[in-house]
């Protein structure tokens, strides 16, 4: 007869035996395969595939589509609330419209995880969905000049709805693929990447048109309500969930103890402080640099088309890579890149600056997911774990783009704020590298201690 094969996750190497040396280890043991949780049935074999699996994964990238690729269009908002819609405000006050918004798209996890892990599913994503149609409509009826309307509908109701779909929506992907899991999970993120692309298209030529901002808002919102009303019919769960639900005050101190785990935080949040920068100030800057305005309109296009691209090949990428080296190329990339930002002020220099961070950026996001799986040794937590580390890695975008606009000025003194987001960029990469050191170092360790308990 033949063995069903255990359950693991797919961020796997080769396996050595006890009598290799340490360096031998060191390499093929950086992926060593996670446990699944005991919740779920040895003999449950994953599908792989198969019609529920691939409509779950395009309903995914649907959620993707229209949550965090529509966060990550918000330059399009600053650039016209900066020029005609809320010309009473700073550049930074702006910003916080848009960074409050990222904050609570990451923060949301922290309830969104935890209730996935229970079975609620269906419940989050259902009310992410109608919240997300609403607030968009909302929008349309803000008022030229009236921050609060703006910053209530876009700042916070909208990014609480995105926040609920964001964790639960990728971490179904688990439930379905076990050795594609890494490949499908970055093919579902390029959904935001898609988005970011469409959004800024579709919204620069509604609002600086004669349809306006009302209806160009409305008419968004329609688009966006019905790939949210496919996306909940497409997606389904294939397991119950556990008969005993994982205790967070419990997987919130082993997150603590898990060393590696806390630099991915701690990396995420000092990256994310730079990285959205460029994301909510790339046309703005295109624009004052003297570029023309139909092109500069299409400068998040060129950035995200690549972002798109990035991601796509992330997944192979990581197979040979791994997500823990990738992760921390893509960051020291990203920080670089955003510090040659400062010498922006032409259509050649916008144009690889797009291509190029886009790219990097991609690599990035893509990687997240299939990082925090990779640190997480209990597969049954990965949706709290998730929700932890985009809590806490969401303050970062919280404060860095209004700290940049802050930065800017009236006077548009683009260096400073540029200078600010490459440095601490790259200080999140740092610690990026280190928790890739630290992760090694602990399967170095656990590998040690099972030789010792094997010989005789």
């Amino acid at each position: 007869m033949e063995s069903k094969p255990s359950l693991r996750t797919a961020f796997t190497q080769p396996r050595v035996s006890c009598g290799e040396d340490k360096e031998g280890a060191e390499i093929s043991h950086v992926f060593q395969m996670v446990e699944h949780s005991d919740s779920l049935s040895l003999s449950d074999e994953f599908p792989e595939g198969g019609l529920k699996a691939w409509t779950t994964a395009f309903g995914v990238f649907l959620v993707q589509f229209c949550g965090f690729g529509y966060t990550t269009s918000f330059g399009v908002y600053e650039d016209f609330y900066n020029e005609h819609y809320l010309t009473n405000e700073t550049s930074s006050a702006i910003s916080w419209i848009g960074s409050f918004n990222t904050f609570l798209v990451t923060s949301a996890c922290l309830i969104s995880g935890p209730l996935y892990d229970r079975g609620y599913f269906y419940h989050v994503i259902i009310t992410g969905a109608i919240l997300q149609s609403f607030s968009l409509f909302m929008l349309s009826l803000a008022k030229p000049n009236q921050y609060y309307q703006i910053f209530l509908a876009q700042g916070v109701c909208l990014g609480i709805a995105s926040g609920l779909m964001n964790i639960p929506s990728i971490v179904v992907i688990s439930q379905h693929f076990r050795r594609k899991r890494t490949l499908v999970m970055a093919f579902v993120v390029t959904g935001s990447s898609l988005g970011a692309i469409i959004h800024p298209i579709m919204l620069n030529n509604l609002l600086n048109s004669p349809v306006g901002f009302a209806n160009g808002v409305r008419i968004s919102a329609a688009m966006v309500s019905g790939l949210l009303l496919i996306a909940c019919l497409c997606m389904r769960t294939r397991l119950d969930p556990p008969t005993t639900p994982v205790n967070y005050i419990a997987a919130s101190k082993k997150c603590i103890h898990d060393v590696p785990l806390m630099f991915m935080i701690a990396g995420g949040l000092l990256f994310q402080v730079g990285y959205f920068y460029p994301l909510f100030f790339f046309q703005l800057d295109s624009v004052k640099h003297g570029i023309s305005i139909t092109f500069s309109f299409y400068s998040l296009v060129i950035l995200n088309a690549s972002s798109c691209v990035g991601r796509v090949t992330s997944g192979y990428i990581a197979a040979y890579t791994g997500a823990p080296n990738l992760i921390v190329i893509a960051t020291f990339s990203c920080g670089v890149i955003i510090l040659g930002m400062i010498g922006l002020n032409s259509l050649v220099s916008v144009v690889v600056f797009g291509v190029f961070y886009g790219y990097f950026a991609g690599l990035y996001i893509a990687m997240l997911a299939p990082l925090a799986a990779t640190l997480t040794p209990d597969i049954s937590e990965l949706g709290g774990r998730m929700g932890i580390v985009a809590f806490i890695s969401g303050f970062g975008s919280l404060i860095g783009t209004p700290i940049a606009g802050a930065l800017l000025t009236s006077n548009y003194i683009w260096w400073m704020p540029t200078l600010f987001a490459g440095v601490i960029a790259l200080v999140g990469s740092m610690t990026y590298g280190i928790m890739r050191f630290m992760f090694i170092r602990s399967q170095m360790g656990k590998q040690a201690l099972k030789c010792q308990a094997t010989r005789p």
